[in-house]
């Protein structure tokens, strides 16, 4: 997911960009890309008692406006924890309380985890981040000759492949049999839409490449370089590589979703095993403040003197900071949001980068099932805040974290909540008009061309597999092989054109279902898209190219 889910695209949109054309990305360059913050006024005094505690109230404001049922949120300054707690509850019904050490999925902020260990690796001389992917992975293929050839491991990091938003997402998302491995192996049948390094178009599925590299490079596990190479050394007992590493007893919050977009559930645990390199750390506010606190200094590993030690050298940090692929800054039409209209926008390695009130940012946002987060540095001020939160409610996160900020920089005067909270019903307002346009074109009186028993059969998609779509006890239904979650059931819309509704309510991932016929009445194709626009992008169905599978 996005890894970030729908929340988390809204969220991107508002406070970064919109998707745009190549020629525009293009004329970005010429923006700067570098902000002097010793220029800028010297950050406000640290926060008394009585301005965290109204900070408190603003966060369980933001939790009653959105109905966000756990948030915990930290903030480091000058290497030292300003504050680190929880609010709410870890589980929706039971009353135990979420604090400082209560773990959460953070989603895409494993990438720059993922980043970090290639770096590292780079100071150890064992591969250049410049290095071709095929030197350390021989089989590595994408559906592009001259792709593949020139593909560099800082490609992996640095979302400008040519793939598609979310390409190859379904490999994994929601949970699939198939191995890390795999996954990668069927990139070389996922169609490149972009050029090669001609924009931005954010993707996952390369991030698990990364890990495999990882691995080539290290001779361990991801999981193993992980947590012997970052965790230990920071003292992260409270991080796990993916969920299958959750232990009995663990403090960890339960994800929650809007079911049908609309009633809050609790929905189940997620694992990533098979693209970990992409989304898959669980972790708590008091273990990421080390993370920024490391980032923050230059990879110095907290110490003094010969108990100093660094993760990884300045020189790589700067690499991870710097932009590799630009991305169009665009303005909330929103007034209470222009404050954060950023003047530049791009992607380093693992890392979004832009800058808010003439200070340089470093960030990133996570989105899981359930749970979404926003990590936020400010480099020349050392400042760091984590938002972790157990909803699917971007605009939240980016609340709590621009209301950190201004308290920390001094700065007042800003409605966030506001502003958010008119971009989400400005987002929900546009898909409800978006279904009554494809209501009011519907021939509700049309029927299929075909017997509905005809329909059925197996349908294969070159990257992703098989899709069977057969005789259920109440008509026809669909299941995606390697998906135990995608299973729905499928109603006529009109025409050959129908609908199949998942039976996990909780994934808001309905989708059309198109069949094309030949001149002969035969089926020729079988075609998908979502049906809302609030749709995680993960769900790219519309990626799918699903044939008839003939019997043998």
């Amino acid at each position: 997911m996005r890894i970030a889910p729908l929340a988390v695209a809204l969220a991107l949109t508002l406070a970064t960009a919109a998707p745009v054309s190549a020629q525009q990305a293009e004329r970005t360059v010429s923006r700067p890309f570098l902000i002097d913050d010793t220029r800028a006024p010297l950050a406000a005094p640290l926060p008394d008692a009585a301005r965290l505690a109204r900070f408190d109230a603003y966060v369980e404001a933001v939790q009653k406006q959105f109905d966000v049922p756990g948030v915990a949120v930290a903030i480091v300054k000058d290497g030292q924890v300003v504050m680190a707690r929880g609010y709410g509850v870890r589980e929706l019904g039971k009353p135990a309380s979420v604090d400082e050490h209560t773990m959460f999925a953070i989603a895409s902020n494993t990438k720059a985890f993922t980043a970090a260990a290639l770096n590292m690796l780079q100071d150890e001389g064992k591969l250049k981040t410049t290095d071709r992917v095929i030197d350390h992975l021989p089989w590595f293929r994408m559906s592009d000759a001259y792709v593949t050839r020139e593909m560099r491991i800082r490609d992996l990091l640095a979302h400008r492949s040519g793939l598609s938003l979310g390409a190859g997402d379904l490999l994994y998302w929601p949970t699939t049999t198939y191995t890390t491995r795999e996954v990668a192996e069927r990139l070389k049948d996922v169609p490149l839409t972009g050029g090669f390094r001609e924009q931005y178009a954010y993707d996952n599925i390369l991030f698990g490449v990364a890990g495999l590299v990882v691995e080539a490079a290290s001779g361990m596990s991801f999981q193993k370089f992980l947590e012997t190479r970052i965790f230990d050394p920071l003292g992260m007992k409270e991080t796990r590589f993916n969920s299958d590493g959750l232990k009995p007893g663990d403090n960890v919050a339960v994800g929650n979703a809007k079911f049908d977009f609309k009633d809050l559930r609790p929905v189940g645990v997620t694992s990533w095993r098979n693209v970990s390199g992409a989304g898959g750390i669980y972790s708590s506010v008091h273990d990421i403040a080390k993370w920024m606190n490391v980032q923050l200094a230059g990879g110095i590993i907290s110490g003094e003197g010969d108990k100093a030690r660094r993760l990884f050298s300045e020189a790589r940090q700067r690499e991870m900071w710097t932009v590799l692929t630009p991305i169009p800054s665009g303005k909330s039409s929103i007034p209470e949001l222009m404050p954060a209209a950023a003047n530049f926008v791009g992607y380093g390695q693992g890392w979004q980068l832009s800058d808010y009130a003439g200070h340089r940012l470093v960030w990133h946002t996570g989105g899981w099932p359930g749970q979404v987060s926003r990590l936020t540095l400010v480099p020349e001020r050392k400042l760091g805040v984590i938002v972790l939160t157990s909803a699917e409610v971007g605009v939240a996160f980016n609340a709590i974290t621009y209301e950190a900020m201004d308290m920390m920089l001094g700065k007042t005067g800003n409605d966030w909540l506001k502003g958010y909270a008119a971009a989400f019903a400005k987002a929900q307002g546009n898909a409800d008009e978006d279904w009554q346009k494809h209501v009011a074109a519907r021939d509700a009186n049309s029927k299929p061309s075909l017997p509905l028993a005809k329909y059925a059969g197996t349908y294969r998609d070159p990257w992703y597999g098989d899709v069977l779509v057969r005789q259920g006890k109440n008509g026809l239904e669909m299941q995606f092989s390697k998906t135990a979650e995608l299973l729905g059931d499928i109603e006529h819309w009109q025409h050959d054109s129908f609908i199949v509704r998942w039976r996990d309510r909780g994934l808001n991932a309905d989708a059309f279902v198109n069949f094309a016929l030949d001149p002969d009445g035969n089926i020729r194709e079988l075609r998908m898209e979502p049906i809302s626009p609030l749709t995680d992008f993960s769900f790219d169905f519309q990626d799918l190219r699903l044939v008839p599978v003939k019997a043998p």
